[in-house]
């Protein structure tokens, strides 16, 4: 079955970094598109990042356009999401997901704070 793994969360300072990554099975990963969602404290889980089965095309939410970078590696069956100038507000659960697909990882925290 459809399996998600996220990794790579933890507390980090203002202005910092962090990636995050994400290790699927269960399904033929090179021909999904992959996303990231984020459940920020008291707000409803939402999409943050996207990308193609081939990597060719993404898509940000305008919160974090400029900072955060998905990226994908089909042979190892793992998407990731580069981190940068994290803020506060960033602060939040992150999820990866198969698109079109009803299946959740467990999430990894993001914690940003000083």
């Amino acid at each position: 079955q459809v399996q998600l793994v996220e990794s790579g969360g933890g507390l980090v300072q203002p202005g910092g970094s962090l990636r995050l990554s994400c290790a699927a099975s269960g399904f033929t990963f090179r021909t999904k598109t992959m996303t990231w969602y984020r459940q920020r404290p008291g707000k409803e889980r939402e999409l943050v990042a996207q990308i193609t089965s081939a990597g060719d095309s993404s898509y940000y939410a305008d919160s974090v356009k400029g900072r955060f970078t998905i990226s994908r590696d089909n042979a190892k069956n793992t998407v990731y999401l580069q981190m940068n100038s994290l803020k506060p507000d960033d602060t939040a659960v992150y999820y990866c997901k198969v698109r079109f697909l009803p299946h959740w990882g467990q999430g990894t925290q993001v914690t940003v704070s000083s």
